[in-house]
Parts: C-alpha cells; sequence; structure tokens
C-alpha cells in the first residue's frame, strides 16, 4: 500500500513538477512589475485629495475595495463616520499560526499649494521621483501593501497565517473616524500576533541604502496648554502682573528645559549599532550617549537623537490679545509633549509646573479622547523582526538594520496596547526627500518604492508563507 502510494505521488510529481516546486520553493516575486504597479497605485492615491481635515477618507477605501475585487478579494469599507471609511481585506491561511496585519492610512496632512513648485495632487513624476501630498506619508505604505497583498493572491502562496489588509482614516488628526473606534468597534478583523506599519525610517546617503530602520516603539503625543491670567487695562500703564509677560516667561522655561535622559531597550541598541556606521567623532558620542558633554552636541547637531532620549517639550502655538494697545486678562501656549513610554505623565506635568514656578501660570492637560495610547515596545527578538532584518540583507546587502524608537507616533501603539508586536518599516529616502515629509514638494524615488516592496514582500513570506 505505501509503495503504491509513493509510486502515484512519483508518477504525479514527474508530470506536474511545477506543482512541487510551488509547494517547496520561496516564491519569487518580478521586482520590475511589481514596483511599475506600486508606482501606479501610488499616483492614483495621491490623486485623491484626503487633506484632514476633513479626510473624505471613503474615496481612497472606495478606489482600494475596487481594485481587490478586480483581483478576486472581497474587502469591507468601516465607515465609523460619514465619508471617512477605513477598509479592510484578508487572505486565509491554515491557521497554524496568528494573523499577520499590513497597515497603512489614507488622510494626508494639509498642503500650502503657494510653495509647492508641482500640482501636490496631480503625482508629478520627475527624474525618478514621484511628487505629491502623502507621496510619503503615508500612500507610499498603502500602494506597498497593497501590491504585497495582492502578489500574495496571484502567486497563489500558501499561507499559515492569515494575512490581513488594512488601510485607516484619521491618523493625521486623532478622531472618532481613526483607529481609536476601528479598534473597539473590530477588533475581531484585526486581531493579530504581529502588524507592519508606517513608522521607520529608511536612510540613503551617496546613493546606498545606508540603514534601514524598524519601528519597535514611540513616543506618545500629549498636548499641554499653559494658561496665564493677570489684570487687564490699558497698553500705556505697565502691570506687574501682566499675563503676556508671565506666559513669555513661562514658554522661556518651558521650552528650554533640559529633561532628564535615559535609555531603554530600543534606544541603547539603536545607538550601540548607529556607531558601527559612523564616523569616528560621532561614533564616540552615540557609545557614551548619556554623557551631558555628549547631550549638548547632540542638541545641537543631532536634535532628533537628543528627542530620542528624553521626554521633549516644544512650544508651538500662542494665544493673546484682542488689540496692541489693551492689556489682555488672559494668555494662552501650546506646549506639545513627546513623551517616552514610560513616562508618568501626571508626574512629569507635576515637575513642569515646578520648572515654570509661577502661580499666575496653570499647566492644563489637552483632551486625548482619540489620541495615540501608552503602549508597551514591540520586542527585538521575534519571528517578525528576525525576517525584517534578513529581508534588509537581501534588498541591501551593505547596509544594516537599526531599531528605532519614533520621535512622532502614529496608530501602532493602538495595536501595541492589545499586545501585538507591530513594526515600523518606510520607503528609503535621502535626507533632502525626508525632509520633504508634512512639507513642500513631499516625494519619494521610483526606485526605492519598488526596493521597499521587494523588502517587505521577503518579510512577509518568511513569516507568512507555509514551510
Amino acid at each position: 500500500m505505501h509503495r503504491k502510494i509513493w509510486t502515484l505521488a512519483a508518477v504525479f510529481a514527474f508530470l506536474n513538477p511545477w506543482i512541487c516546486a510551488h509547494a517547496a520553493e520561496k516564491p519569487v516575486l518580478n521586482g520590475e512589475k511589481a514596483q511599475a504597479e506600486a508606482a501606479r497605485f501610488l499616483a492614483d492615491l495621491i490623486r485623491i485629495d484626503t487633506q484632514d481635515p476633513p479626510g473624505n477618507e471613503s474615496r481612497v477605501a472606495q478606489y482600494l475595495q475596487g481594485v481587490l475585487k478586480d483581483a478576486g478579494v472581497e474587502a469591507e469599507l468601516l465607515e465609523t463616520v460619514p465619508g471617512r471609511a477605513s477598509i479592510v481585506a484578508r487572505l486565509k491561511g491554515d491557521g497554524s499560526k496568528r494573523p499577520l496585519l499590513l497597515m497603512g492610512h489614507e488622510d494626508v496632512v494639509p498642503v500650502d499649494r503657494s510653495r509647492w513648485t508641482v500640482d501636490p495632487f496631480a503625482a508629478i513624476e520627475r527624474d525618478g521621483l514621484i511628487y505629491g501630498r502623502g507621496a510619503s506619508d503615508d500612500k507610499a505604505m498603502v500602494a506597498a501593501n497593497l501590491e504585497v497583498f495582492l502578489q500574495l493572491k496571484r502567486l497563489q502562496v500558501p499561507l499559515a497565517r492569515d494575512v490581513i489588509f488594512l488601510s485607516e482614516a484619521s491618523e493625521e488628526m486623532s478622531s472618532p473616524a481613526g483607529m481609536k473606534t476601528v479598534v473597539e468597534r473590530y477588533w475581531d478583523k484585526l486581531d493579530c500576533e504581529f502588524a507592519l506599519n508606517e513608522g521607520g525610517g529608511s536612510l540613503i546617503e551617496n546613493g546606498k541604502i545606508k540603514y534601514m530602520g524598524v519601528g519597535t516603539s514611540e513616543k506618545l503625543p500629549r498636548g499641554v496648554k499653559l494658561e496665564a491670567t493677570g489684570s487687564s487695562g490699558h497698553g500705556s500703564i505697565p502691570r506687574v502682573d501682566n499675563a503676556v509677560v508671565h506666559l513669555a516667561a513661562a514658554v522661556q522655561k518651558a521650552g528650554t528645559w533640559e529633561t532628564p535622559a535615559r535609555l531603554n531597550e530600543t534606544t541603547s541598541e539603536f545607538f550601540q549599532r548607529l556607531a558601527t556606521i559612523s564616523p569616528p567623532e560621532e561614533a564616540a558620542w552615540y557609545r557614551d550617549v548619556l554623557n551631558p558633554k555628549v547631550q549638548e552636541q547632540l542638541r545641537v547637531k543631532k536634535p532628533q537623537y537628543y528627542s530620542m532620549l528624553r521626554t521633549s517639550v516644544v512650544p508651538t502655538m500662542l494665544s493673546a490679545g484682542i488689540k496692541s494697545n489693551v492689556i489682555p486678562p488672559s494668555a494662552e501656549a501650546t506646549l506639545d509633549i513627546r513623551a517616552l513610554p514610560d513616562e508618568d505623565l501626571a508626574k512629569f506635568r507635576e515637575t513642569l509646573a515646578g520648572v515654570i514656578n509661577d502661580p499666575q501660570v496653570k499647566v492644563v492637560a489637552e483632551d486625548a479622547t482619540y489620541s495615540m495610547v501608552p503602549a508597551p515596545p514591540s520586542r527585538l527578538h521575534t519571528e517578525m523582526f528576525d525576517a525584517l532584518e534578513r529581508a534588509q540583507k537581501e534588498v541591501a546587502p551593505e547596509a544594516i538594520t537599526l531599531p528605532l524608537m519614533g520621535t512622532g507616533a502614529t496608530d501602532s501603539s493602538f495595536l501595541r496596547a492589545h499586545g501585538v508586536q507591530a513594526y515600523g518599516i518606510g520607503v528609503p529616502k535621502t535626507e533632502d526627500e525626508a525632509r520633504t515629509v508634512h512639507g513642500n514638494d513631499e516625494r519619494i524615488e521610483v526606485k526605492q518604492l519598488g526596493i521597499f516592496v521587494r523588502f517587505e514582500f521577503s518579510a512577509v513570506t518568511a513569516v507568512a508563507a507555509r514551510k
């Protein structure tokens, strides 16, 4: 009986060699075609104006639903607020492992058209670069996720775990349309072991990828208002309790406060690895990064790294008065606080009030109902992180992988709060290209989008494909 079965299997393999090879070999991606299609998806997405506010993300969700339907994949719109839909789709695995989620957001920040050299919603391609609002943040991620998801379907990759595609609304302006509500209402559609999202920063120097950053943690954004009060009156009569004067002093103290520096697992590993690819002087900094003298250098020369080591306080808005000759009874400033993941924010605000030390100035926490939530970092030693490191070696063997703690924030916090190991990745950029994120003439290189698709596809298949 066993002999007969073996014989039939051998005959079947002889007659169907492709089927046996398909089951055993790693899926092969046609990189050139995948790059071209991902670039087309990105251009289509840029041309859909989703400036937030107001968002209008349902137009993107409907576009994605149409693309997925054409590929034979049913997708569901999750419209928590009229006109502001997220979208979710799923490729089924055999259930032997928990799902993997690919996510990116549909909305973009507003533009000042007068400062752009091209139409920000025309997806102009010039010198190998695609220009447009969202080209980097975050429609490139959505386009790449879509391409990887479709390739899994087309190549009929046998999956050990479900792969979920999600494109969510209202990331840029936390609101009832955003991820907090989606997670609360639809967690059964998103529950997963691993997630890949924006939040990584991969750097190109001298035409080569220097490192590929994988986000494992993020600082927590929390707004604080400084509210100063005093006597109102005519501007011709100076007053010692002038609210504007007291506010100005408070802002100066808050903005120059050097908050305590400390390392966590992610930032410790980040600086250790960064030292191995840095010039000698900088490498010495990164090996002794908590040294006060090094901190002074970082504050001036590497402010992003300085921020990674501490809860930061940055004044961003001022408001006071109605007329130049009227002393206003109140004045207000907004501080953008980006807290380390383990920061006790209530205690931090108390300490801030002590630094200001002025009874005329109150420290008031802004409403954070729909903002990102406190969450533990994702682990550095998991099947997913290891797969991302291997994928980096495939597409950029001369580079290294750096674990990152983002100084900004993403929707990954809502997943990490549910125990998901979420990792941030992103299309490699030059420093000039990175500076256009949320800025003017936002752009990415088409070639790097293609490299990123190959990178993500390799990592996804390594973790999700049946062995």
